[in-house]
């Protein structure tokens, strides 16, 4: 395809997801599915490793056999389970848009086998109909496709189709940050154990105009660039998320999560946690106290604070 007709395509479809359009509106080609994984599955890809790099550090022994991607997409989610968790043997894509599901197919033949194998149903994820089992099931950039009274009860069908854990992950908006936080509820409410990012089950300590997210990172391609009319070689991928759990999946224990970028000073960093006991604080680490001062330069926004 040309880079213009791409680019052009990029900003349609962009302009269409920030209007509160739906993939149904938005992507009604092959064409249109492709300009949107190269504007952003890049992006999608890199927050979805980030959270399923964390939920294997915290659950190390969690080595799911199947995968169930709802709202699947293009299917970045489900390349990025895979990489963290070599253990599944099966995925299932869940989309109501034929050229996604094609697309997703299309990528995958080139990848490993559980994805070149993969089960596509092309579904409505406002439908009744219960979700296919899985030891791990996922949902990203999906909730906010969904009418808000919708939401809950999907949530609700994903968790009863987990075995394992189910993960969420949205927009690092203020609206996705809201989402998250009722989904958080939904969920507590069903009996799951909450793995990440929260360290607790408490109410959510942050008010106001503050909200819970988080950042990555990634490189821009020059088709990347060039499909999103950037000139920066690499872009800042903002996202909110939730992985609940069932309780026999076994949890290294919880601690403090760092809410946003460590301030580095002369006299020490300053962080802001969110606690075990539910409060969000400041811990200022001085440069006097060595070994505490070297691990907390270490550390970035998103990870634990162990101290």
């Amino acid at each position: 395809m040309s880079r213009k007709d791409l680019a052009e395509r990029t900003a349609a479809t962009t302009a269409a997801y920030r209007s509160g359009g739906t993939s149904a509106a938005a992507i009604r080609t092959t064409e249109d599915a492709l300009a949107y994984a190269l504007a952003r599955l890049p992006a999608t890809y890199a927050a979805c490793a980030t959270v399923f790099a964390e939920m294997a550090r915290i659950a190390p022994d969690f080595t799911p056999a199947r995968l169930v991607d709802a709202g699947s997409g293009p299917g970045g989610g489900s390349w990025a389970a895979l990489e963290a968790f070599p253990s599944l043997r099966s995925v299932t894509w869940l989309d109501a848009s034929p050229p996604f599901l094609a697309l997703a197919a299309r990528l995958a033949a080139q990848g490993p086998e559980a994805l070149r194998d993969a089960e596509a149903h092309k579904l409505d994820l406002t439908a009744q109909a219960a979700a296919p089992e899985g030891d791990l099931v996922m949902a990203s950039y999906a909730l906010a496709e969904i009418p808000q009274p919708e939401q809950a009860p999907l949530v609700r069908r994903l968790w009863a189709a987990s075995a394992g854990v189910l993960a969420l992950i949205e927009p690092g908006t203020p609206a996705g940050y809201a989402r998250i936080l009722a989904a958080r509820d939904a969920l507590i409410g069903e009996g799951a154990t909450i793995l990440a990012p929260c360290p607790h089950h408490a109410a959510c300590p942050l008010t106001g105009s503050d909200w819970c997210h988080f950042s990555v990172r990634l490189p821009r391609s020059k088709d990347h660039r060039l499909a999103k009319g950037a000139e920066v070689p690499f872009e800042d991928e903002k996202f909110a998320y939730l992985v609940a759990a069932r309780p026999h999946v076994a949890a290294a224990a919880r601690n403090a999560r760092v809410l946003t970028p460590p301030r580095a000073g002369k006299p020490g960093i300053e962080l802001r946690l969110c606690n075990p006991d539910g409060s969000a604080a400041a811990r200022f680490v001085g440069r006097r106290d060595k070994a505490a001062h070297a691990r907390a330069r270490r550390l970035g926004w998103g990870d634990v604070f162990e101290g």
